[in-house]
């Protein structure tokens, strides 16, 4: 006899959106009959294991609503990376509390999660569902034209950075913003949606699917500064050698590891600090800032993509009527079919889990330091209506009287 349970987790860094897709996946299930109990993982996987559920068939639609306008997992998260012991442990929960589908919302290791415990399943007989639902500011998941969360965080940095640029003109110096992005450069790249006149900034944009050279690093920036008398610079945190070598590690002294042993590129500000210095020590330009947005981008309220609400939604829904109509487990994805409009399809889960997608050749500039026009038609419509402009004076110049 079914027992018509469901359980949601979320997984990874939050987004503006995530909860759209919490919402999708509950409103959605308690529209099917077969649906008694749609439970909510506090915490993501961890929650699991320590069966720590809420049971959200008992919140309200109305709330419901509210919590999907509100950026960050309302379930709240967690970094664990579950191992194949782990997912064992994750399935004897799931199957002591008869859970028959189970979504996880999150990004490549949620995705790898899911197809573990997919596998444990029907290595045991028992009927479980499994649907990875889709998610990351860093917009890496393979076959997936984007990923709900990345058209939010790139409006917040194209915004940024448009007004990071009207401060630079304003006060003319050189200005380096840091942008998440450890091996993708998607986010990193939304900075040059924010330029409107040609002399805008950002000026340069570096991305991890480039090498970079501190010298050439150093040589562009002077070039800028002496055509503009400033320069506006996008960086991504994930930017390193030829060896592979992350640029933080090669100029910082002292380095903090998260729990993975991976060096800490994010929230430090170590690598705005250190390019800063190097530009004031070698070029001795003397008014240098930097910035790194850090944690700023991923759940920043009132600065949300309307085209991505709407699709984070969608993909918690497409989750559910996959798992109720169809006949295999898998990962949601969102493909472009037109200018602008999408179609969701549900992938085998070994298509995108542990896989990492980088931008394309097509999207970066032969000088590495821009992005192309195929960027910019590929990202502007997932920024959503309603995109802040700014504007300048003429200038029309008064002759000098006392001249000089």
């Amino acid at each position: 006899m079914s027992s018509g349970k469901v359980l949601v987790a979320q997984g990874g860094g939050p987004t503006a959106v995530i909860n759209q897709s919490l919402a999708g996946v509950v409103l959605e299930a308690r529209r099917h009959h077969g649906i008694q109990r749609v439970y909510g993982a506090r915490h993501g996987v961890r929650g699991i294991v320590n069966e720590d559920f809420w049971d959200l068939t008992q919140e309200t639609s109305h709330n419901l609503e509210m919590v999907a306008n509100t950026p960050s997992s309302a379930l709240g998260s967690t970094r664990d990376k579950p191992d194949l012991k782990y997912c064992h442990e994750i399935f004897k929960v799931l199957r002591a509390h008869q859970i028959e589908h189970f979504f996880n919302i999150g990004g490549n290791d949620s995705s790898d999660t899911v197809r573990i415990i997919s596998e444990e399943a029907a290595k045991a007989g028992y009927p479980l569902r499994c649907i990875h639902i889709p998610k990351t500011i860093d917009n890496d998941l393979v076959s997936n034209d984007h990923t709900p969360g990345f058209p939010s965080a790139a409006r917040f940095v194209a915004q940024a950075f448009a007004g990071a640029n009207l401060d630079n003109a304003s006060l003319p110096g050189v200005y380096v913003g840091v942008v998440m992005g450890r091996h993708a450069g998607f986010l990193t790249a939304a900075a040059a949606l924010g330029k409107k006149f040609p002399d805008d900034g950002p000026h340069l944009i570096y991305l991890p699917e480039r090498v970079f050279s501190i010298e050439r690093f150093l040589s562009d920036v002077k070039a800028v500064y002496e055509r503009h008398g400033r320069c506006v610079i996008a960086v991504s945190e994930g930017i390193h050698d030829e060896s592979g070598t992350p640029m933080l590690v090669k100029l910082a002294k002292a380095l903090e590891h998260d729990a993975h042993g991976n060096v800490q590129l994010s929230g430090s500000g170590a690598l705005a600090d250190l390019l800063c210095e190097e530009i004031k020590t070698q070029l001795k330009i003397k008014r240098v800032r930097g910035d790194t947005f850090g944690y700023l981008q991923r759940s920043f309220i009132g600065c949300v993509s309307d085209v991505d609400q709407r699709e984070a939604r969608e993909v918690g829904e497409k989750a559910v009527q996959f798992a109720m109509w169809g006949s295999r487990d898998g990962s949601v994805a969102i493909k472009r079919t037109g200018y602008y409009s999408v179609d969701y399809e549900l992938l085998p889960l070994a298509e995108v889990a542990g896989k990492t997608r980088v931008m394309e050749d097509e999207f970066i500039a032969a000088s590495g330091t821009d992005v192309t026009d195929a960027f910019r038609l590929y990202l502007r419509p997932l920024l959503g209506s309603g995109l802040p402009d700014a504007f300048r004076l003429r200038a029309h110049s008064v002759p000098k009287v006392l001249g000089g």
